[in-house]
């Protein structure tokens, strides 16, 4: 169990996400604003329903209530199967963009509602990645997305796309087409910045000719507590004895690794392959609870 609190990861933690806060705010008020787009989950449909309310009934609502009432199961999610102080903190995220985006005024950068919808989804994937690199998330689907991964041991952020073709569709038969259909751009751009920042549930399967094992492996063990298997084996070359270890990491965790290896010994050869299924048992470092 981890300590409640952490004086400098925690005050990190809370900088970080104050910040991704205000980008996600901020691009509201400038991309998705200018180009009438539906981002993806409770963001999206917070939206939807504050255009509807202005279309057809004149009235103006408040985009932070909205947004923290569709947020609740979401957030029963997260306090249930992922973690109680990741969910504060993804609760933190979703006041603060909610109040972020009630405050700051509209602004139109361009007109280009390609362009709008491509650098929107852009800056949306940043911001996100900026609260999943301090544990936490924007809200909504991402919940879902993070419990589905966690369960899955894969990445599961394409799943969002999916669920959010019901508020694509809905936006189209109520505002026209041409919007729902630049918003599925938005998010798709969305989900690739993700996968490109979010290295989480992506893995690297490594080789390593090394003349240590052992200590290789020891390694391995303390900086993501992933085992390994030593195999027996003869340079082609100088007929030596030396040794492969294999282990799968985490793309988060590959970084790390390979530099306290070489660090160890610098002879070493790795080599280190993209992992796109495993099956088995690969441990997952659970979020804080």
């Amino acid at each position: 169990m981890s300590e409640i609190f952490d004086w400098k990861k925690d005050t990190k933690r809370c900088l970080v996400i104050i910040l991704a806060a205000f980008i996600m705010a901020a691009n509201i008020k400038t991309f998705v604003h200018t180009g009438g787009l539906y981002p993806a989950g409770a963001m999206g449909l917070t939206l939807l329903i504050l255009h509807i309310g202005e279309t057809f009934f004149s009235i103006t609502l408040p985009y932070t209530i909205i947004n923290l009432i569709i947020n609740a199961i979401p957030v029963y999610i997260g306090f249930r199967f992922i973690g109680k102080k990741f969910t504060i903190y993804s609760c933190v995220m979703i006041l603060l963009t909610g109040l972020f985006t009630d405050i700051l005024p509209a602004y139109t950068i361009t007109e280009d509602t390609l362009l709008t919808s491509i650098f929107g989804g852009i800056v949306c994937g940043i911001a996100i990645s900026l609260c999943l690199m301090v544990e936490a998330t924007s809200g909504g689907t991402d919940f879902i997305a993070i419990y589905m991964s966690e369960k899955k041991h894969k990445d599961s952020w394409n799943l969002s796309l999916g669920i959010n073709i019901v508020i694509l569709i809905s936006a189209g038969f109520l505002f026209g087409w041409d919007k729902a259909l630049y918003s599925i751009i938005f998010q798709f751009v969305t989900t690739q910045v993700l996968h490109l920042l979010h290295k989480r549930y992506q893995k690297e399967t490594l080789f390593i000719v090394t003349t240590h094992p052992n200590e290789v492996c020891k390694i391995i063990d303390d900086n993501t507590k992933h085992s390994a298997t030593i195999v027996k084996s003869e340079g082609a070359a100088r007929h030596g004895e030396n040794f492969i270890v294999y282990s799968v990491v985490s793309k988060e965790e590959y970084v790390r690794v390979v530099h306290k290896i070489k660090k160890f010994e610098p002879e070493a050869f790795i080599n280190a392959i993209n992992t796109d299924s495993l099956t088995g048992n690969f441990y997952q470092r659970p979020y804080e609870d």
